[in-house]
């Protein structure tokens, strides 16, 4: 068996930060400060628990990289060969401003630094005191750089789709193996465990140099009522006969993510369960064969959710119709009514309609979605339909 590496190589995080040095000189910026984990990830390769102690990298307009980080986590960065040059501070808050460190190894100067939206007020006022010549401009520059992804990225996106299906699988065949042996059935918690487990033993097993990530593999599973609340937790509930449940599965191969979400029924469907499955199956199709490169992320939301509307079935909406995916499980663009982002060929989106129905169930169905030149295909493939999506009880 061939051992898949999730681990990429140093080309590829001077490929990004060349991307973002692009588009940086593009904006007018000297230099671009983030302290978001995932930005970090993406231009160094180093990825950490994020804490009170501030990460933070500095990417000047030349392409260096400066990371900044707490001297207990410098041996950990230089294991993972970070891409970037490390300057610690002793310990937080310190009698040193960690920020200090930065701008002294940075000698002064009064560039213009575009700092990424997500950096707390506390950070930026502590990057902002300790470089009182710089001139800090918000930017989504990082964020933008990251919506295209790279080949090697791709790959991995792949190898999380794959791992996702295994997942969907052996949730299926924990339930069916506790109809035939005639015994109680699984609870969601119970369900939970044995497909996070699964995904994190496909990994351990099949690959090498496994990244640990905000979440490794795992996701939401809920039945009943439970799965009309769409972030709803798992429970202790068991289920029951006629239940519908809900997969809501995905991991991170390499850091990057993947998500694959199914509604299934428990026993012979109800003409509600087969009404509200079925429109959404539809509107999950015709929402798919809309993402393409060229189209904004808000058109391709309203044909998808036209489909539910049609359908009569508009206030079970609460959400839309997707999100982009990548070093997070959720990240921009948004297939959503307000973002014009136009989709761009390696983009990574899912689409994943869904209509709750108080007091009864939620319905969704989700694939991770690669934007291509001429559509989008689906990484995740594990079969969509009602007949395949039914569990008999006997």
């Amino acid at each position: 068996m061939t051992v898949f590496s999730q681990r990429l190589n140093a080309g590829f995080f001077d490929a990004a930060a060349s991307r973002v040095v692009s588009l940086m000189n593009a904006s007018g910026f000297d230099a671009i400060l983030t302290d978001h984990p995932e930005d970090i990830a993406y231009l160094t390769g180093f990825f950490y628990h994020p804490s009170e102690r501030p990460i933070a990298l500095w990417i000047d307009k030349h392409g260096e990289r400066i990371m900044l980080v707490p001297e207990l986590e410098r041996e950990y960065a230089q294991s993972q060969n970070a891409r970037a040059e490390l300057v610690s501070f002793p310990e937080f808050p310190g009698v040193r401003a960690p920020f200090s460190v930065l701008a002294e190894r940075l000698g002064g100067g009064s560039p213009r630094v575009g700092f990424t939206t997500m950096m707390t007020y506390e950070r930026l006022h502590a990057a902002r005191t300790a470089l009182p010549l710089a001139q800090f401009t918000a930017t989504e520059l990082v964020t933008k750089a990251r919506y295209v992804k790279f080949p090697e990225e791709i790959e991995l996106h792949r190898e999380a789709a794959r791992v996702t299906d295994r997942m969907l699988e052996a949730g299926v065949s924990l339930v069916r193996e506790s109809i035939a042996q005639g015994g109680q059935l699984p609870s969601e918690a119970e369900l939970t465990a044995h497909v996070t487990s699964t995904g994190t033993g496909i990994m351990y097993a099949e690959h090498e140099n496994v990244v640990v990530a905000s979440l490794l593999a795992g996701g939401l599973v809920y039945s009943g009522a439970n799965s009309s609340y769409p972030h709803g937790l798992p429970s202790e509930y068991r289920l029951q006969p006629g239940d519908t449940f809900m997969l809501s599965l995905g991991c991170a191969v390499g850091g990057r993510f993947v998500e694959g979400e199914r509604t299934f029924v428990l026993g012979t469907p109800s003409d509600d369960q087969r009404r509200y499955h079925e429109t959404i199956r539809l509107a999950q199709e015709v929402g798919g064969r809309a993402i393409a490169a060229g189209r904004e992320c808000r058109e391709v939301n309203a044909i998808c959710l036209d489909v539910i509307r049609e359908a009569g079935l508009a206030e079970y909406i609460r959400h839309r119709q997707g999100h982009g995916i990548g070093l997070g499980m959720h990240e921009p663009p948004w297939l959503e009514d307000g973002d014009s982002t136009v989709l761009e060929s390696g983009m990574i989106v899912s689409n994943e309609p869904g209509i709750y129905v108080p007091g009864h169930a939620g319905y969704r169905i989700s694939d991770s979605m690669l934007v291509t030149a001429d559509g989008a295909e689906s990484l995740t493939s594990y079969p969509r339909d009602l007949e395949s999506c039914t569990i008999a009880l006997s």
